[in-house]
């Protein structure tokens, strides 16, 4: 697994070790962050100066794809202390601890928001329901600015009963939807 694009491209990350976390695949990644870059709702700007969160964040690739984009800071947010060293050993690879914030945290039941975001992945296991608690517990707790960019990852056959998508992509297992909020 490694950076895909921007200032840290090829940059090698680690994942947690056990199947607890599963990244999201490469391939899926580079179409996420290829749409977020070019998609007419998104634009070039969509991440530059992002404040980002990555929820359930595993090994933390998408924050720190995001931050490699030109994001200006990640949250990470995770339950599992070995996810959250995978996490804190790939902000020190790439050199990023200084735009980062790693949270013992669950994307179910969040901490109030320092500051909201306006680009968060949420990349939970897949068939649990998590997606569903989730969405409406961070923004209650203001992680999400308003119209901001939810970029969603669930089982290729798993229904989202969350507003108009702005897109919707399946690539292999996942699909891959990104929502505005409100």
């Amino acid at each position: 697994m490694k950076i895909i694009g921007g200032i840290h491209r090829g940059r090698g990350l680690v994942a947690p070790a056990g199947l607890e976390t599963r990244p999201t695949a490469g391939r899926a990644r580079q179409v996420l962050f290829d749409v977020l870059s070019h998609a007419a709702w998104a634009g070039r700007g969509a991440l530059h100066d992002a404040r980002v969160l990555d929820a359930f964040a595993g090994s933390g690739a998408l924050g720190l794809e995001a931050l490699s984009r030109g994001a200006a800071h990640a949250v990470f947010m995770e339950t599992a202390p070995g996810a959250r060293a995978a996490i804190r050993s790939n902000m020190a690879t790439i050199g990023e601890q200084q735009r980062c914030t790693v949270l013992a945290a669950d994307a179910t039941r969040p901490p109030p928001a320092q500051a909201p975001c306006s680009i968060a992945f949420l990349d939970p296991p897949y068939r649990n329901g998590l997606l569903q608690m989730a969405l409406p517990a961070l923004a209650m707790a203001g992680w999400f600015a308003p119209g901001a960019l939810l970029c969603l990852e669930l089982a290729r056959d798993e229904t989202l009963a969350f507003g108009e998508p702005l897109t919707d992509r399946t690539h292999g297992a996942a699909r891959l939807v990104v929502l505005r909020a409100a």
